[in-house]
């Protein structure tokens, strides 16, 4: 139900009132939203806030305009939620910070489960990763793809898809920060060589082994951030 808003912040509170009208499912994905005016007239605000509080939602995915035809509800994917809180990370270094913590939380966890529970298949996927960083590496470059890829070929390895899915979303947060990290003078190699010894340790199923290679390894990558990020300053 839409309510009249207050003065103190009136584009905020429209753009609140949308998103839980959607998330209720009062406005379902590919709906078409009320004209301005009408949106005006239910707020009790001009018409000049629900533009501003409309084109705040079209900027977070959740709306999009169609020229001639009005505003319709998008569906919510992964990347309109990642981009928003990517660039709030780059502006934030203690969010970020506290990102990093996060990983080191349960990354090696999950590398602990992956060496108890992958197969030939997961393992040889890994190798194939790192072959291809090896070579990109070889060749001054970052490998970017290749860090993510194989941290995702981890997570892929517990058989655990809410793990996968977790471990995307932050590594896709962070990939702004760890290709620039990636950047400095022999970090590249650094993190190949810390990819190779987990690896290892999942190869032996040794799940300790592998859980001590991954925090060493995410430890790595953080000191190379914390260095960008003191350069920066």
């Amino acid at each position: 139900m839409i309510t009249p808003v207050k003065r103190s912040r009136i584009y905020q509170d429209i753009v609140d009132q949308i998103q839980k009208l959607i998330a209720e499912g009062k406005f379902k994905v590919g709906d078409q939203l009320p004209p301005e005016r009408e949106l005006a007239e239910r707020f009790m605000v001009s018409r000049t806030s629900v533009r501003e509080a409309l084109q705040t939602l079209e900027l977070m995915g959740l709306v999009e305009s169609k020229h001639g035809s009005g505003r319709f509800v998008k569906a919510v994917t992964i990347d309109s939620i990642i981009q928003p809180l990517a660039s709030v990370l780059v502006a934030r270094a203690d969010l970020m910070l506290e990102l990093l913590d996060a990983r080191k939380m349960f990354e090696p966890a999950i590398a602990r489960i992956a060496a108890e529970r992958a197969n030939a298949e997961d393992i040889a996927d890994m190798e194939e990763i790192l072959a291809e960083q090896a070579r990109k590496v070889e060749d001054g470059g970052t490998a970017i793809a290749e860090d993510t890829a194989f941290h995702a070929a981890i997570a892929t390895a517990t058989r655990n898809e809410v793990v996968l899915r977790m471990v995307k979303v932050i590594t896709d947060l962070l990939e702004e920060s760890r290709e620039k990290s990636l950047q400095i003078g022999g970090r590249p190699i650094i993190s190949l060589q810390g990819h190779r010894r987990v690896l290892a340790a999942i190869k032996d199923g040794d799940g300790d082994a592998a859980r001590s290679a991954m925090l060493a390894h995410l430890e790595d990558i953080e000191k190379g951030i914390l260095e960008r990020l003191d350069s920066r300053e």
